[in-house]
């Protein structure tokens, strides 16, 4: 699998600002592989991807298009490298109004361009037009940068026409310099521009006046003649032309004001009609401002609306008010179902929700919206839970194939070992070193499992608070407005909630099940059911997780139970999570201690057989140091935090623990007889190397030298003296300070197969040092046909006895070099064995001669003089026996003899006799 390229950087831009559609070069690096690898590209946050024209991995051309921040980071995205970084950023300059006098270095639109001379755009409504000067005052431009302007008023224009328009910004730039009398004058200006659009109706009316004036003048004249010329003669005719003058008038008025006064009732007709929609407007108007607010999402004003007209016209007979009102019930309705659409769309935040409920009950809406959003919410909490796990199980299935690239083999156990981190030290704590078989810089990509649950407990960590304090305003009743109008529903959802708390209690079970379930299936797979295991499961697990990701994982838990527990669950509901922690916790020491016997298993691998001035190699302070990173390395595990069980509370944890830990002790126990009783040609010593700083070392083994079987032997003996009397009880106060159970049978147990082995060991050695001198006695007696009987008188001590104590000499210089301490034990064995073969041949002797008795007793005495120091009471008892077999000495001179033939033998074997003393001292002081 080839290695991921770096993310995309880049370094350069030129040019660094301008205007849209700047044609810009873009260098960095790594700006991807070829043209088909890049997939993204931003400049101030806007996508130039489709003018983008990649050139090389360091070069890339494209046209800036029309972003909205007016400065901003250059990112590219590749394929092959993710999204990247940029180190520079590009200015987009905003384009100026150009005239069409004034020089410009590009080319003008002149379809719509900026007319400075009429102040307008050309191309444009004249309705749109607007005055060049609407203070009505002399403008005086001022000096100030039109860049200060821009930061001062942010996203605010001084074009009085826009909809961002500032009049600070427009008078700082047009009237900077005007006196404030001026600006009064600007404000009269501007009352009056206000006031035109009532002076055109006024006209009408002044225009008028005249005429309404005669007529009733006219009027007043004619009635004041009448009074003043009427007389009884005359009333009765002028009574009568009086009617048919006011008839023929009243007729020809109706001829000439008929169309008039029609047009007149028309008009009041219809007046009355246009008032009667002004006092009603807001009911006409209603169902297409509850369209328009809706659009909008403006809730609150429907609402608002709704309430009004609900109150106005609810109970309203008439029936253009009844077909109007029943339009608005419509598009409530049309309402109400979506604010319930929207309520149980996921995902949604809490406020939103919130705020939809409060709507629909405001809106009077049927059924309990509150908990139709708490029964969505729940089961949507579940659909992703389960969406997680179908996602990192696919993923896993899909990867597997990449498991077994060349590339990835380096080592068929992926977890870090113990045993690798002790190769951080060159020296051990007696100044031994040895080699680490796992490489420090070996990367491991986390398991499948162990991302899955991360994103499983934080899904639940961020969904569940909002589901809870959904269900907690719901209790007490916070979705409703607190008002008196609203306290009867409030009271409605408090006891609609005491209802439901057993089905809630459920939701929350069901979440916290699934979640155990789920982590379970994919790291604790033997710990559901069947059934449980098709729908929680669905991993392949090949192999199980390490004690170190399994305390990773248990971290994380802990911390989502933490969270959880914060929100003030029950802690009934989140029992089911601490026994899932106990769970986790069992089986990540479990796996550890196995994890660990298996490293203990090839240690024997690691065994240098550089030996130092104690004997020892680097072996026993490998396995200590691997226990004690072991114990250390579950510490967190062990250790309880509040709510927790103790990991050792169950009987079979203790049980199996135990036998876990005596597992590792016997494995270790093996690996020590493995490596001292393979055969010569299955040992690489070609490394070997003795630390030689004591000056009474009678021989030492050369770093070309190869080790024998016997040296192995002492060399393992050495290392089961140091774990017996060091290591193994140093283990078991580590594992009593970690809280294990049951560390006296674990030391108990050990230290039986290590004296065991001990002395299996011990014995193999003593039969390859012992036999060949003992076996060398008889022939060496009776060599040249030697006979008690008839034998001349002795000279000295005979060359068998001097080559045995050679021998003897040898298996000392051997045992010295290696170990002092296994001197008085190997040599005593070596003599007990001596002894009882020369007790054996001496009684096995019929009679002896005078001579061949002087000459046994000076042997058998010189024998057991050289090695007094290592004489055992079955020893004495050997040469005892020996000398009673043997005839009295009853002249003085055969006794005389003797002596001076025992210092005559002392004296010609004083250097090779010197080794004995030498250890005497040495063993004295010990």
């Amino acid at each position: 699998m080839s290695r991921a390229r770096q993310p995309p950087l880049v370094t350069g831009i030129s040019p660094n600002e301008g205007i849209s559609w700047t044609k810009v070069t873009i260098r960095g690096e790594n700006l991807g592989t070829g043209p088909t690898d890049l997939i993204g590209l931003t400049i101030c946050g806007h996508n130039c991807l489709l003018t983008a024209e990649w050139m090389s991995a360091s070069k890339i051309v494209c046209r800036v298009g029309q972003a909205k921040n007016d400065k901003g980071d250059i990112i590219v995205t590749t394929k092959s490298g993710g999204k990247g970084t940029s180190t520079v950023s590009f200015k987009l300059l905003k384009p100026e109004k150009i005239g069409i006098l004034d020089q410009s270095a590009v080319w003008v639109d002149e379809m719509n361009y900026y007319d400075m001379r009429t102040d307008r755009n050309k191309g444009i409504p004249p309705l749109s037009l607007r005055p060049a000067n609407p203070l009505g005052i002399e403008i005086d431009k001022g000096r100030f940068p039109q860049k200060d302007l821009e930061s001062l008023f942010p996203g605010m224009s001084a074009d009085f026409t826009s909809e961002n328009f500032s009049a600070a910004w427009y008078l700082i730039e047009n009237h900077s310099t005007t006196s404030f009398d001026q600006l009064k004058m600007a404000v009269v200006n501007l009352k009056k521009q206000a006031n035109k659009k009532n002076e055109g109706s006024l006209a009408y009316v002044k225009g008028g006046l005249s005429t309404f004036f005669e007529a009733q003048d006219a009027l007043s004249a004619i009635h004041q003649k009448l009074e003043a010329d009427g007389t009884e003669k005359v009333e009765g005719s002028m009574t009568q032309k009086l009617e048919n003058v006011l008839n023929r008038a009243s007729n020809t008025a109706d001829t000439l004001f008929q169309e008039v006064l029609g047009r007149k009732d028309k008009a009041d007709s219809t007046r009355n009609a246009l008032n009667v929609l002004q006092r009603f407007k807001f009911l006409f108007n209603l169902p297409l401002n509850i369209e328009r607010n809706i659009q909008k999402g403006d809730y609150d004003v429907v609402i608002n609306d709704y309430e009004k007209a609900k109150s106005l016209f609810g109970k309203t007979e008439v029936q253009v008010f009844k077909k109007y009102y029943a339009e608005v019930e419509t598009r409530i309705e049309a309402l109400r179902e979506l604010l319930l659409d929207k309520l149980l769309e996921t995902p949604s935040t809490l406020h939103d929700q919130k705020r939809y409920i409060r709507y629909l009950s405001d809106l009077h809406a049927p059924g309990d919206p509150a908990w139709q959003c708490i029964g969505a919410q729940h089961q949507w909490i579940l659909q992703l839970m389960h969406n997680c796990k179908e996602s990192y199980v696919k993923e896993q299935k899909g990867s597997n194939a990449l498991l077994h690239s060349p590339m990835l083999d380096l080592d068929s156990d992926v977890r870090p070992s113990p045993i690798g981190h002790l190769s951080q030290t060159a020296s051990l704590k007696r100044g031994s070193s040895f080699q680490s078989g796992r490489d420090d810089a070996w990367r491991y990509k986390a398991p499948q499992q162990v991302m899955f649950v991360e994103k499983l407990t934080k899904l639940v960590v961020s969904q569940l608070p909002n589901f809870w304090k959904l269900w907690v305003s719901y209790v007490n009743g916070s979705l409703f407005s607190e008002t008196a109008e609203k306290s009867g529903q409030m009271e409605r959802s408090k006891k609609n909630a005491r209802q439901r708390q057993n089905d809630f209690k459920k939701m929350i079970q069901e979440v916290m099940h699934s979640l155990v379930k789920l982590i379970r299936g994919a790291l604790l797979p033997f710990s559901l059911r069947e059934g449980e295991l098709r729908q929680y499961g669905g991993w392949e697990m090949k192999s199980e997780l390490s004690g170190q990701w399994l305390t990773h994982v248990i971290q994380t838990v802990r911390l989502s139970s933490e969270s959880l527990t914060a929100l003030e669950i029950p802690n009934d509901m989140l029992q089911i999570i601490q026994d899932l922690i106990l769970d986790l916790r069992v089986r990540c020491i479990i796996v550890t201690l196995q994890h660990t016997a298996e490293d203990i298993k090839r240690l024997a691998e690691k065994e240098d057989w550089v030996v130092d001035n104690e004997g020892l190699t680097s072996l026993p302070s490998q396995f200590e140091q691997c226990i004690i990173h072991s114990l250390q390395s579950l510490k967190t595990v062990l250790d309880c935090k509040p709510g927790e069980a103790s990991v050792f509370q169950q009987q079979k944890t203790q049980e199996d623990v135990c036998q876990l830990s005596i597992g590792i002790m016997q494995g270790f126990i093996d690996c020590l007889e493995q490596l001292s009783t393979k055969p010569d040609g299955d040992i690489d010593t070609s490394h070997l190397s003795v630390d030689v700083s004591s000056p009474d070392l009678f021989g030492s083994i050369h770093e070309e030298s190869s080790l024998s079987s016997e040296q192995r032997l002492l060399i393992a003996l050495s290392n089961c003296r140091y774990l017996e009397r060091h290591t193994f009880l140093n283990i078991a106060e580590h594992f009593e300070k970690h809280g294990f159970q049951g560390v006296d049978k674990i030391t108990q147990v050990s230290m039986e197969s290590l004296k065991e082995l001990d002395q299996r060991l011990f014995e193999m050695y003593i039969e390859f040092k012992a036999d060949p001198i003992v076996g060398s006695l008889e022939p060496g007696i009776y060599a040249g046909y030697f006979d008690w009987k008839d034998c001349l008188i002795p000279t000295g001590v005979r060359n068998y006895l001097k080559e045995a104590l050679v021998n003897i000499i040898a298996v000392h210089a051997e045992v010295f070099t290696i170990s002092k301490d296994l001197v008085p034990r190997v040599m005593s064995r070596v003599v007990e064995a001596v002894s009882e073969e020369l007790s054996r041949l001496m009684q096995c002797v019929s009679s002896f001669s005078k001579n061949g008795a002087l000459q046994a007793k000076l042997e058998i005495c010189a024998l057991r003089d050289t090695v007094a120091i290592y004489l055992t009471p079955e020893s004495k008892s050997s040469f005892k026996q020996a000398l009673e077999a043997l005839p009295q000495l009853s002249s003085g001179t055969d006794r005389k003899l003797l002596e001076e033939l025992l210092n005559k033998f002392k004296s010609s074997m004083h250097l090779q006799l010197t080794c004995f003393q030498a250890s005497s001292s040495a063993m004295m002081k010990t």
